[in-house]
């Protein structure tokens, strides 16, 4: 029920930013949520997600502030600019009070950018580079759950107590795998271990053949992945 909690959480926020500052369009609650509803990401958010929205708005009657909530919901395939001109349309046409991004780093940044534009909260609900937590915070954006810095933290400092000190990284070609590679090669190094080398490979790969080949040539003790969802799996 972990997703149905954010969902809670969102729905919290949005009725302490319209008490606080009367920041709610009219007399509905109108919340929106950009996620991959149909690729790498899809199965730990997507529909997933976004029906844990509808259960927390059902369980909170439909009313949050004394107002009533309308929920929209789009995919961002993945795509920052796609992200960010659907966040931008909401707001600018629909009136939106709460944005909700879901998984990839990427378009998450670019929806903190445009939410802080507008003035309105934007809840980051599965993103994890540390970006959003750092650089790219705004006054507007929550980062809920984890970053890249925790994950590399966690993982790597007990695998190098292991005695897997040398690494190999194959990485997710844009905003998350390039945080997550930087952290936990800090880390590592940190804890003495080194990095022999790393690889990039597009978001939703299909064939993993060749990256990791050069992963074992490169005689390292541990293949750290610095993707997620789809990518981990394949």
């Amino acid at each position: 029920m972990k997703l149905k909690n954010i969902a809670m959480a969102a729905l919290a926020a949005c009725g302490f930013a319209g008490a606080a500052q009367a920041q709610i369009s009219g007399d509905v609650v109108r919340i929106g949520m950009l996620t991959d509803m149909s690729s790498v990401y899809a199965d730990i958010d997507g529909a997933g997600g976004v029906e844990a929205v509808k259960m927390a708005i059902a369980d909170m009657k439909g009313m949050v502030a004394g107002k009533k909530i309308e929920f929209v919901y789009a995919d961002h395939q993945n795509k920052a600019d796609v992200a960010s001109a659907k966040a931008r349309e909401w707001f600018d046409t629909q009136g939106l009070d709460l944005l909700i991004g879901g998984t990839n780093s990427g378009t998450a940044l670019a929806m903190a950018t445009i939410a802080a534009e507008k003035h309105k909260p934007f809840i980051v609900i599965g993103a994890g580079s540390a970006r959003l937590t750092n650089e790219a915070c705004t006054p507007y954006s929550i980062h809920y759950a984890y970053d890249t810095v925790a994950l590399a933290r966690g993982t790597v400092n007990p695998m190098v107590k292991a005695g897997g000190k040398s690494w190999y990284f194959l990485t997710a070609d844009y905003a998350f795998g390039a945080s997550l590679q930087a952290d936990a090669s800090e880390v590592l190094q940190k804890a003495g271990g080194k990095v022999l080398g790393a690889v990039k490979h597009p978001l939703n790969a299909s064939d993993f053949s060749s990256f990791l080949l050069q992963a074992q040539g490169s005689g390292a003790q541990i293949l750290g992945l610095a993707n997620a969802g789809g990518d981990t799996i394949n």
